[in-house]
């Protein structure tokens, strides 16, 4: 297994800030040690691995040659997702030129389509490079086309049968499923419809112009796009999906993930039953996928829990990776914790008697305060009455039953 261990070494949290101590991976989870937070939260230059990554997912398919015409086309190879726009911007009555340099591009396009692709993406998901909306792309990278989902040697201790059944899988989906979309302005693709049917003769008098035009005009093809349903106009940036066939297309901003309707990064698209899917999505509607190690399980044992899947040995406590199959745990941000690290390290504190509430003990919680469910502890700061089935309010971690034990308390 190659997780690359040093990578990204103590890079800062963008989620939990200055919570983590740095980025350090977990020997076979993909997430920090540390603050727990996945790979892809973290300040890192992932953008180091979306050339091999998507490339590699290409490799033995027909669109390998694809990478050959980035180099013919002129799209500089060693940056191949990266183009820069310039906009006019007005600014007190002046105006100036901001230069943008949009990373994420989507492949194996000419210069002008992903130009006006650009233009025509949401505002708010521009990939525009060192900004927030960068970050963005890079990180749906890695969760669309995670390495895990198609490299065995990037999975932890797959046997033999896992190994080869997971190749199996990979050349099935890249076989079956796998594409990438194909960009074109509407204008072209009906002009491209006319050159096939209606082939030029050597007639040019004024009556056949003009019956050449209304011929062409009678056989221009609308388009719904087949997410919106909305007609998609002539001379429209339309993206179309081989998999799907030619009788379908997409606005660019309607080309998403039918399960989690993300843009799909680089317009590498995965088709099923009638929709598009990301990487991520197609590969967990055929395969269960283990909540501990975010892989694909190709084991024929595995355990269900929380309405998750996961390997036998990785339903185990987050914190010191007990294995939880058959003992008591506790779920804390959505991660299965044992009793004893949930005492340690998570248990809340009874706002009565000061002592941590067991977790298989009844509690009442209210506004992120909690007690034991006992007459003992859940009382009046000012008179001890016990509040059971009392109506009741909270000042500053005390507790009253009525606005005058509250006054004689504040």
């Amino acid at each position: 297994m190659d997780l690359n261990h040093e990578q990204g070494l103590g890079a800062p949290c963008r989620k939990c800030k200055e919570k983590c101590t740095g980025f350090e991976l977990h020997f076979w989870k993909k997430i920090c040690r540390n603050c727990k937070c996945k790979q892809e939260e973290h300040d890192i230059l992932l953008s180091t691995e979306e050339e091999p990554k998507v490339g590699r997912l290409f490799e033995n398919t027909k669109y390998n040659t694809l990478i050959a015409k980035l180099k013919s086309e002129g799209i500089p190879f060693e940056n191949q997702y990266a183009m820069t726009l310039s906009k006019p911007c007005a600014a007190e009555k002046k105006v100036s030129i901001n230069t943008l340099t949009h990373e994420s591009v989507p492949p194996f396009q000419k210069q002008a389509l992903p130009r006006k692709y650009m233009e025509v993406l949401l505002d708010e998901k521009e990939p525009v490079s060192d900004s927030e909306e960068a970050q963005y792309w890079k990180k749906q990278l890695a969760k669309q086309l995670p390495s895990h989902d198609q490299d065995p040697s990037k999975c932890h201790e797959l046997s033999p049968e896992e190994v080869e059944e997971m190749e199996q899988f990979v050349k099935k989906y890249e076989n079956e499923a796998l594409g990438v979309g194909d960009m074109k302005l509407l204008s072209d693709v009906n002009a491209q419809h006319y050159k096939v049917h209606h082939p030029t003769g050597d007639r040019n008098t004024t009556a056949t112009v003009g019956s050449k035009d209304m011929s062409a005009e009678s056989k221009k093809t609308e388009y719904p796009c087949y997410c919106c349903k909305q007609t998609v106009k002539e001379g429209d940036l339309v993206i179309f999906a081989e998999r799907a066939g030619y009788d379908k297309c997409w606005h660019p901003d309607c080309f998403i993930c039918s399960t989690c309707g993300e843009f799909l990064v680089h317009m590498v698209y995965f088709w099923k039953n009638g929709k598009l899917y990301c990487g991520r999505h197609y590969c967990e509607s055929e395969k269960p996928r283990c909540a501990g190690c975010d892989e694909l399980i190709f084991s024929k044992e595995y355990t269900q829990a929380e309405n998750q899947n996961w390997h036998l040995k990785h339903f185990c406590c987050c914190d010191c990776n007990y294995i939880l199959a058959g003992k008591l745990y506790v779920m804390v941000s959505d991660k299965p914790v044992c009793k004893a690290c949930y005492m340690k390290n998570h248990a809340v504190v009874c706002q009565g008697c000061h002592s941590v509430i067991d977790p298989e003990v009844q509690r009442v919680t209210y506004n992120n305060l909690s007690w034991h469910a006992s007459t003992q502890c859940f009382l009046c700061s000012c008179c001890r009455k016990c509040l059971f089935g009392e109506t009741f309010l909270t000042v500053k971690g005390m507790t009253f039953c009525s606005i005058e034990c509250k006054n004689m308390m504040c």
